[in-house]
């Protein structure tokens, strides 16, 4: 999963700040785990995205995927730096994320270049709606990085006009990528149960923070926006 949500009207609707996130300490061990959980999602994107470009029927197409895989990179730069400034070796760190994360994108592997775009729009932006969740609950330092690596990068609308394109020209593309989009949703909320079943040091971060303390509200408010990403597409 990716972390360049594709647009702020689409995103989760931020937490409130609870008391004990403001008490929470920007050294808490969960911190270091978040940001090696996002550190391998921007590897990963830089990887998934610079492999899908050769999918692009066109040198525009290719063009944008690469710029997008280079902001991946930028992103990755910027958690590596605050890893390395609490003196943790990154990629120690973030190879414990391997499995989820891999797992997540060989389940949804596109086979056609408008997959590989409605991935990109959608399936990368409930991995954001996520983390900024979590983030809207976390110290101000803390939460400012979060949000620059998840910050827009700009090309997400090339995504939408061509992917509206496709589907007002075709009923059986449309209906494709709808169900295509629905899968996208389903593994990432499986794979985000996973990583937090599987790393106990990043649940204590989320729920000492209180930012998902609310588990069924949350993930409603993932299928809510989901569902704005769909019809931006065109495809609900």
């Amino acid at each position: 999963m990716t972390s360049t949500p594709p647009a702020a009207s689409a995103s989760a609707p931020a937490a409130q700040p609870s008391a004990a996130a403001a008490a929470l300490p920007a050294d808490h061990p969960g911190v270091v785990e978040l940001f090696a959980l996002l550190a391998y999602g921007e590897v990963a994107a830089f990887y998934r995205l610079t492999e899908e470009a050769r999918m692009a029927p066109n040198l525009r197409g290719r063009i944008n995927m690469a710029s997008m895989a280079a902001a991946e990179m930028n992103h990755y730069e910027v958690l590596r730096d605050e890893l390395e400034r609490r003196g943790v070796d990154v990629v120690p760190a973030m190879t414990r994320y391997a499995s989820a994360l891999e797992n997540y994108h060989r389940l949804t592997t596109p086979s056609t270049w408008l997959e590989a775009l409605v991935k990109t729009y959608v399936g990368d932006a409930l991995a954001a709606d996520f983390y900024l969740e979590i983030a809207d609950a976390m110290p101000g330092a803390v939460a400012d990085v979060v949000r620059s690596v998840l910050s827009e990068t700009g090309h997400s609308q090339f995504v939408v006009a061509e992917v509206r394109s496709a589907v007002t020209a075709s009923d059986r593309q449309r209906h494709r990528l709808a169900l295509w989009s629905r899968r996208l949703l389903g593994e990432a909320i499986t794979q985000a149960q996973y990583v937090m079943a599987d790393h106990d040091e990043l649940v204590d971060l989320v729920m000492s923070a209180g930012g998902l303390s609310q588990i069924t509200e949350f993930f409603d408010r993932l299928q809510q926006t989901h569902s704005t990403r769909m019809q931006e597409l065109g495809l609900a």
